[in-house]
């Protein structure tokens, strides 16, 4: 892993309930975990339209929706899906160890 990323632990896997999102803030980065099935990710926290914290809004599958105008993320990709969002969300590494969600953020 390169020298300007850093592992963090983020939260114990059986607080990351299914289908809702958690947000917290890390080493001075807004984070949001979600779990899809057997699945863990994690995203930037904050909607890249109008800085509402995407822990907020609802989680649907694979995609956060921005509580404040609806706009739609992939939170697998950081894609933008709907309007009126139009900039990509960030996306981080996760890993799971000893019962815990770990994620990688840049220093």
């Amino acid at each position: 892993m390169n020298a300007k990323f850093t592992w963090h632990v983020a939260a114990a896997l059986a607080d990351i309930k299914q289908g809702e999102a958690i947000g917290l803030e890390i080493a001075g980065h807004h984070v949001a975990l979600y779990r899809v099935g057997d699945q863990f990710y994690a995203t930037g926290n904050i909607c890249t339209h109008a800085d509402a914290l995407l822990s907020d809004g609802m989680l649907d599958e694979c995609e956060i929706e921005c509580p404040l105008h609806m706009g739609r993320f992939d939170i697998r990709t950081g894609e933008a899906l709907t309007s009126p969002v139009e900039i990509d969300i960030p996306t981080y590494q996760v890993r799971i160890r000893d019962d815990q969600l770990e994620v990688c953020l840049p220093n």
